[in-house]
């Protein structure tokens, strides 16, 4: 365990966030994992880092407030606001920002103070997310076990037992484990950039995605559209990160999809959900578990029912090969191919930050302007994926793997 926890804290310095770009570095945490924080605190002051803030997420402690707190008084309760964010977003700081999973914590919470709290969270730390969407600032969301998350996932196990399993699984999804892993992930990204160039050749303006839970979901993209990966030669935005993404036109999505994985949001989980567009917009939906969940998130502003991204993931891939629901959106959503509800990325446009005027023409092209961004899965072992691109219609998906 001590030298995965090395190995993986290394990763996450070296790589991940590379502190050529950053002398702060600002630690966002959950008190379950206090004892891990510590020892990436005492790594990066060694690695010359100058200053370390720790940021507790006070999940428990958030949940007991939102039981007995109005709804119109979470916008000015401190405890939601995330000044502290801007603060250090101003100074340039490197973000390691550690997730972990507290299942079913909020379920006994009304959706409304949910979705309340999320738009708090992003309106209360404007600097920081313009500088996180730039990547003009280092910046990765890890995965990290709580107890409770590992207790969840293996209740045969006692509480050390579980974390510990947890931890591996995540260190060998990370590739933690191997013998050099900023190496392998360096090559994987070299690998993957294969991928994302080929993609990137065929000028895809839409694509149809069909599979037997019953999608049948066509996407168009504009012709500036470009596809990327969460690899970049100066950081790893998400660690693990298995997909290659771009950015739709938000008003041209049409059709049914079926979520394939449950999704964890706030602590409350949607499951067996499924969403019908039409002009682009959430028109029609339900789940089984979470319906008013899903309300809360596409009446969050005025572009949150719409798309803002669409990311390939093969279903052979180290984490859907765990065969395990992690029931956490980073894991979960690299397992599988998705779709995010909310903001477009601007970096997956040709030429976005050479424009003048350029506001006007991301509306033209369908960007989509929302503060919200929330990530679904849909992908399967049978999911196709039609593509009309400039060689003509092609399979660039068949049951559930890359074909180009």
């Amino acid at each position: 365990m001590e030298e995965l926890e090395n190995k993986y804290i290394e990763l996450l310095l070296k790589r991940c966030l590379n502190f050529n770009k950053a002398k702060i570095l600002f630690i966002n945490y959950q008190t379950d994992n206090l004892d891990f924080i510590k020892k990436v605190e005492k790594k990066a002051y060694e690695m010359g880092v100058e200053e370390v803030f720790l940021r507790d997420e006070e999940v428990m402690k958030r949940h007991d407030l939102l039981k007995q707190i109005p709804l119109d008084a979470i916008a000015t309760e401190p405890l939601f606001n995330n000044a502290i964010w801007d603060k250090y977003a101003s100074q340039n700081a490197a973000f390691l920002l550690l997730e972990s999973e507290f299942p079913h914590l909020m379920d006994d919470i009304e959706p409304e103070k949910l979705s309340q709290m999320q738009i708090v969270d992003r309106k209360t730390k404007p600097l920081y997310k313009k500088k996180q969407l730039e990547y003009s600032i280092p910046w990765c969301i890890a995965a990290l076990p709580s107890t409770t998350w590992a207790k969840n996932m293996f209740p045969e196990l006692d509480d050390k037992a579980a974390y510990e399993k947890l931890f591996k699984l995540i260190c060998s999804m990370a590739m933690a484990d191997t013998k050099d892993p900023i190496i392998s992930w360096n090559d994987y990204f070299d690998r993957q950039k294969k991928i994302v160039d080929r993609l990137n050749s065929l000028g895809i303006t839409h694509m149809k995605y069909q599979n037997s839970l019953g999608t049948n979901l066509t996407v168009f993209l504009d012709k500036s559209a470009i596809w990327r990966s969460a690899g970049r030669k100066d950081m790893i935005v998400n660690c693990p990160s298995y997909e290659i993404f771009t950015t739709p036109i938000y008003y041209r999505t049409e059709g049914i999809v079926y979520a394939s994985r449950p999704l964890c949001f706030n602590g409350s989980f949607i499951s067996d959900f499924y969403l019908e567009f039409k002009n682009g917009k959430v028109v029609n939906y339900g789940a089984k578990e979470g319906k008013e969940l899903i309300k809360g998130i596409i009446e969050s502003d005025d572009f949150s029912a719409y798309l803002g991204e669409v990311a390939l993931v093969p279903n052979n891939s180290p984490i859907s090969n765990t065969g395990l629901v992690y029931g956490n959106t980073l894991l979960d959503e690299n397992a599988s191919c998705h779709l995010a509800l909310g903001g477009g990325f601007k970096d997956c446009l040709r030429y976005y930050d050479e424009l003048s005027n350029y506001e006007k023409y991301l509306n033209r092209i369908g960007l989509n302007p929302s503060k919200n961004h929330v990530d679904f899965m849909i992908g399967t072992e049978d999911l196709n994926i039609h593509a009309k691109t400039n060689e003509g219609k092609k399979l660039i998906f068949k049951n559930g793997e890359f074909n180009i």
